[in-house]
């Protein structure tokens, strides 16, 4: 079967449903020019002083802060300054906003999916970051948030964000390695993956865990995954496309 062939079947099966959950990953986000991690070209093949999974860690956050805003200032947040919604995110709020879509699941940081809601007119509250957000930040000592133009300030300058009130350190609310996944977010996603009838995965290589071990949950219809490369999950796929999500997703009209 072609592309065109499986793309014309993803349609039919987006249009016979109202109970689609949506599991999405970097891959969906690349589209708008926010660099993923596992590409040939991602943040795990370039060379820094430390490797970026020991900088994105805790433990390291918590002994050398940092190094860690100087790595997160240039390779997360820079990156990501002016990033749109893009196709995919679009599309997958429109389908939120028609009443198709019950939930969208992200491994991404980076609040296009609200972003692509707000756009037009959709719900955000269906919306599950796993792995957190870039645009939350909160005081450890005293709890006051901060958004990300602060943060962004502070690290630009080489100084660890430091809270305006009580001058606490402010640490992004994403999970670092080390950490563990926020619970309500955990299960808000589980519920929406074992009620659904149709799942869609799209730009991730689902070897991500916990996260990717929430498609053990799901028991509907249809099974589907987007993703330009192979994943160890594609056996158990009703339909695999290799292509980008942004590409099959807009031609999903």
């Amino acid at each position: 079967m072609t592309n065109e062939e499986k793309i014309a079947e993803l349609r039919s099966i987006v249009a016979e449903s109202d109970n689609i959950v949506f599991f999405g990953g970097a891959g969906v986000s690349t589209e708008s020019g926010v660099p993923d991690f596992r590409s040939q070209d991602g943040l795990y093949h370039q060379q820094y002083r430390y490797p970026p999974e020991t900088i994105l860690s805790h433990t390291f956050y918590e002994k050398m802060p940092e190094e860690f805003f100087r790595f997160y200032h240039d390779k997360i947040l820079a990156p990501g300054q002016n990033a749109k919604p893009n196709k995919a995110h679009l599309k997958l709020a429109q389908w939120t906003k028609e009443g198709k879509l019950r939930a969208i699941i992200t491994q991404n940081i980076d609040g296009l999916h609200q972003a692509a809601a707000r756009q037009v007119g959709a719900r955000e509250d269906n919306i599950y970051e796993l792995h957190g957000s870039t645009l939350r930040n909160y005081c450890e000592d005293c709890g006051a948030s901060c958004d990300v133009d602060y943060i962004f300030a502070h690290s630009a300058a080489g100084e660890v964000p430091r809270c305006a009130r009580c001058g606490g350190r402010v640490k992004p609310d994403v999970v670092l390695y080390e950490e563990g996944l926020n619970t309500d977010t955990l299960n808000g996603a589980i519920r929406a993956i074992s009620a659904a009838d149709v799942l869609i995965i799209g730009g991730t290589s689902l070897v991500v865990y916990p996260a990717a071990g929430l498609i053990d949950y799901y028991r509907g219809k249809h099974l589907i995954l987007i993703n330009k490369s192979a994943t160890s999950r594609d056996a158990e796929a009703d339909l695999c496309i290799a292509e980008s999500i942004g590409t099959v997703l807009d031609a999903c009209d």
